[in-house]
C-alpha cells in the first residue's frame, strides 16, 4: 500500500509566498541608526525580496552561492533571509562582533561570493576586505546617506529589478538555504549549513504553543542578532504567521530597549541573558524617587521572554516575574537550529509551589517535537531520573550531521550518527533537562564534580552581585578548585565571607564553595554574549 499524498518539498518560497497573500497590510518596523522608526508592510517585504531575488540572479548569482550578511536587525537583513534563497543562493550571516581577521577568515572559508552591508558597518568591512576578495559588495544605505562610490548600492538594485517577472530557482527541499558558523572558543568556527527542508520543519516546530507560542496578534522584538544562529529562526516564524515585527537595529543597550518598548509595546521578545540582566536592573533603578528616569519607563505585562544562549539564573526569571513578564528559558546551538528545549510550564506543574515552578523554569527545559535527546555517561546512555549527569547528545530533522568543509569527528558526532553537545546535564522524569555545565568548565575537585553554572546562577541570586563566573584553578591537594569572579551591582558592597552563608543556604556543601573570590569590573563575553570562560582562565591561572 502506498501513502496517497503529495510529494510537495518543503520550501522557504512557499512562506514567503504566503506572507505577500496573507500579511501584505501587516506592519514591519525597524529602528534606524538615528533613532527614528521606518515603517514597511509585508506586501513591500515581498516585492522587495522578490526584487532583490532578481537582482541577485541579474548579477550572476548561481545556484549555491553564498551571499554574505553583515547587518543589524532590520527589514533589508529580513529581506536577504528570503530574497537570497529565492534566487537559488545561500544566505551566510557575519558575525559583526568578531574580530576583523577572524570575519575574513569564516568568509574565506565560506567561499561567500557577495557580501551586503550596511553602510555603518563599511569601517568593519575595510577591516578584513584585505582577507578575503567579494566579487561584489552591495551596501545598504542603513543610515540613509549617499552609499560611497565603489559599492553596489542596495536601494538602487532593488529599484532596477521586477519583481514581477522574477521566477523562483528551482530547487529540491534538501538544498541549502543558510549557513551560520559556531562561536566556539577554542579552535576555528565551523560552519553550519541549513535546508529548507531543516527550516521550515524548524520554523513549524519552534513557533508551538508552548515554545515561542507566536500567534497572529503578537509584536515581536528580536533583540537575539540575526547574525547569531539566524535570530533562532524567529525571522522565519514571523514571515510564516505575518506578525508585526519591531526590529531595534543597533540600539540594544538597555536604556534604548526600554524606550522602544513604550514606542512599540512587545508581546514577545527574543533575548540573552545578558541584556535582560542590564534591563532589568536599568527598569528597577528607575524606580527610586531620586532616580532621573522615575517614571519613564512601564514593563509591558504580559510580555513573554524567550532568553537562551547561556544559563539563564533564577533570580532573572523572578525579577521578572515581579512585573508581569514571563521569561521562558530555551537551550540550543548553531548545529541544532537552533531551538531544542524550552522550559514551558508543564500541565504536571500545575499544583505545584512556586519555588517548584522557578526551579524548573530555571532549567533549559523540555526536548521540541523531532528532536531526540540522550544523556551519556562512560556505561551509555543513563537514566532520566534527575540525578544521573552526562553529557547531551541529539539527533533529529533539523541536527546538522556534518560541519562544512570539516571531516567527521568522533569528539564531535557518536558513531551511531547522534551530534555531541558538549553540554552536561542531568533530566528529570519530566523531560527537564538541568544542564550543569560545558565538558571543559566543570570543576574536578577531589574526584567529585562541581558545577561551575549551579554556583554561578546561585550568586547571581545574591542582592549584591550583577553577575558571577566560576572557574577551575590547579590545587596540589584536590587537583581543582572552583575560583568566584564577581561583578558587584552598581553601588553594592560585599565581600568573600558575605557569600557562604548564601551559598550553603541554596544547598551548597562547604567542599563545594569557592575557594577565592576576584572583584572584577566585568565578565568577558564572546561575540555571542556568553562568559568567555577561556580569558578568566589566562587571566587567573592559579
Amino acid at each position: 500500500m502506498k501513502s496517497t499524498m503529495m510529494a510537495a518539498p518543503l520550501s522557504l518560497n512557499h512562506l514567503l509566498e504566503r506572507a505577500g497573500k496573507l500579511f501584505a497590510a501587516n506592519e514591519i518596523v525597524s529602528r534606524l541608526p538615528d533613532k527614528t522608526l521606518r515603517r514597511h508592510s509585508y506586501g513591500e517585504f515581498y516585492r522587495r525580496a522578490r526584487a532583490l531575488a532578481h537582482a541577485l540572479q541579474g548579477a550572476g548569482l548561481r545556484k549555491g552561492d553564498r551571499v554574505a550578511t553583515l547587518s543589524w536587525n532590520h527589514h533589508a537583513h529580513l529581506e536577504c533571509y528570503f530574497g537570497i534563497p529565492a534566487a537559488g543562493g545561500v544566505m551566510h550571516t557575519l558575525n559583526l562582533r568578531l574580530s576583523p581577521d577572524e570575519i575574513g577568515w569564516i568568509a574565506g572559508n565560506a567561499e561567500d561570493r557577495f557580501l551586503i552591508v550596511d553602510d555603518v558597518l563599511l569601517p568593519l568591512y575595510k577591516q578584513f576586505a584585505h582577507l578575503h576578495k567579494f566579487e561584489k559588495v552591495i551596501v545598504f544605505p542603513f543610515s540613509g546617506a549617499a552609499v560611497p562610490a565603489g559599492f553596489d548600492d542596495y536601494e538602487a538594485l532593488l529599484a532596477r529589478a521586477d519583481p514581477d517577472g522574477f521566477s523562483y530557482a528551482g530547487h529540491d527541499e534538501d538544498d541549502p538555504v543558510a549557513m551560520c558558523y559556531t562561536s566556539g572558543t577554542t579552535g576555528r568556527p565551523k560552519g553550519v549549513v541549513y535546508s529548507h527542508r531543516s527550516t521550515v520543519l524548524h520554523t513549524l516546530v519552534a513557533s508551538l504553543g508552548d515554545f515561542w507560542g507566536l500567534r497572529g496578534t503578537d509584536v515581536v522584538l528580536p533583540v537575539t542578532p540575526m547574525f547569531h544562529a539566524n535570530c533562532w529562526g524567529m525571522p522565519y516564524g514571523v514571515v510564516m504567521m505575518g506578525v508585526k515585527v519591531v526590529f531595534p537595529g543597533p540600539h540594544l543597550h538597555p536604556e534604548d530597549l526600554l524606550d522602544l518598548m513604550q514606542l512599540e509595546p512587545p508581546t514577545l521578545s527574543l533575548g540573552v541573558p545578558t541584556i535582560w540582566l542590564g534591563l532589568i536592573q536599568a527598569f528597577d533603578a528607575a524606580q527610586s524617587a531620586g532616580s532621573p528616569n522615575h517614571g519613564r519607563w512601564k514593563l509591558p505585562r504580559g510580555m513573554k521572554s524567550m532568553v537562551g544562549g547561556a544559563a539563564v539564573p533564577e533570580s532573572l526569571i523572578r525579577a521578572f516575574d515581579r512585573h508581569g513578564v514571563w521569561i521562558k528559558q530555551g537551550w540550543g546551538m548553531t548545529e541544532t537550529s537552533p531551538v531544542c528545549t524550552v522550559a514551558y510550564p508543564r500541565d504536571e506543574l500545575g499544583e505545584a509551589t512556586d519555588d517548584v515552578k522557578y526551579a524548573r523554569a530555571a532549567t533549559a527545559g523540555v526536548p521540541v517535537p523531532l528532536v531526540d535527546l540522550r544523556v551519556w555517561g562512560d556505561e551509555g546512555e543513563l537514566p532520566w531520573d534527575g540525578k544521573s549527569v552526562g553529557e547531551i547528545q541529539v539527533s533529529g530533522p533539523f541536527i546538522t550531521g556534518s560541519y562544512h568543509r570539516v571531516p567527521v569527528e568522533p569528539d564531535k558526532f557518536t558513531a551511531d550518527g547522534w551530534l555531541r553537545t558538549g553540554d552536561v546535564a542531568a533530566v528529570d522524569e519530566l523531560g527537564f533537562v538541568r544542564i550543569t555545565d560545558r565538558t571543559k568548565d566543570l570543576v574536578k575537585s577531589g574526584g567529585e564534580w562541581i558545577s561551575s553554572v549551579d554556583l554561578e546562577n546561585a550568586l547571581m541570586g545574591h542582592p549584591a552581585v550583577a553577575e558571577a563566573a566560576v572557574i577551575a584553578i590547579p590545587d596540589e591537594k584536590w587537583s581543582e578548585r572552583p575560583l568566584a569572579c564577581v561583578v558587584l551591582k552598581q553601588g553594592a558592597q560585599a565581600t568573600a565571607a558575605d557569600f557562604a552563608p548564601h551559598l550553603l543556604k541554596h544547598g551548597f556543601a562547604k567542599w563545594q564553595l569557592p575557594d577565592r573570590y576576584e572583584f572584577i569590573d566585568a565578565i568577558p563575553r564572546t561575540s555571542t554574549g556568553k562568559f568567555w570562560k577561556l580569558k578568566l582562565r589566562e587571566r587567573f591561572p592559579k
